[in-house]
């Protein structure tokens, strides 16, 4: 079966829950690649006309929101507790200076630190938990989370869609275009890799020479 083929077979409504259902877990504190799924997932609406990108996209917001909130909530009821929880189990994401980078977006930009986390990668899986942690009241939380949800998820994609079918129908137009630049960018990174590696290679005999020209210490006599 050809690669189109088969993207034509995968349900529609499977593509609109992975979706949702990544981004919600990323909003709610664990670390996914949210961000890069709905990119994915819209370029693939741009190709795949059975794949509504309004759904799609309504389906990340409900996701973004949902997660957020949710996150907000664990973070409200597990207080300092919950952060050095996810700071053990997931070291790189939720270390203390990370924690301490957050709170400090917190206590400077309040509930607009909630609505520009949203897209910023570090953030997104802090805004909920951290806001909750942080006692901020839910009003203005959903206020942000809400219009942050919107804007990051439906903004996103639109954007990539419309690009996704500008590039889609440029590329069936001039597909031996695209062939040529793809060669030559190949050949342009072989070419610079080699370069490097010859400048690398060269460094290190240099160095080898040096070391071996230098005339070992004479003992002193005793």
């Amino acid at each position: 079966m050809h690669i189109e083929e088969w993207l034509e077979s995968v349900p529609a409504v499977s593509v609109y829950l992975l979706v949702g259902l990544v981004i919600g877990l990323e909003s709610l504190g664990i670390p996914l690649p949210g961000e890069i799924i709905l990119v994915s997932a819209t370029l693939l609406a741009a190709s795949q006309d059975h794949i509504n990108p309004y759904i799609l996209g309504s389906c990340a917001i409900a996701g973004a929101v949902i997660g957020d909130s949710i996150g907000y909530l664990i973070g409200r009821k597990g207080g300092e507790p919950l952060l050095e929880w996810l700071g053990r189990k997931f070291p790189r994401h939720f270390s203390a200076e990370h924690v301490a980078t957050a709170e400090r977006s917190f206590q400077k930009w309040g509930m607009w630190a909630v609505f520009f986390g949203r897209f910023i990668a570090l953030l997104r899986i802090f805004a909920g938990p951290l806001a909750g942690v942080l006692r901020m009241p839910y009003w203005k939380f959903f206020i942000a989370n809400v219009l942050g949800g919107i804007i990051w998820a439906g903004g996103t994609t639109a954007v990539i869609y419309s690009v996704g079918k500008v590039a889609e129908d440029w590329l069936k137009r001039f597909s031996w275009l695209g062939l040529v630049i793809a060669l030559l960018f190949g050949l342009g990174s072989m070419l610079i890799m080699k370069r490097r590696s010859k400048k690398a290679n060269a460094a290190a005999a240099a160095k080898a020479g040096t070391e071996a020209a230098e005339p070992e210490p004479v003992p002193a006599a005793d």
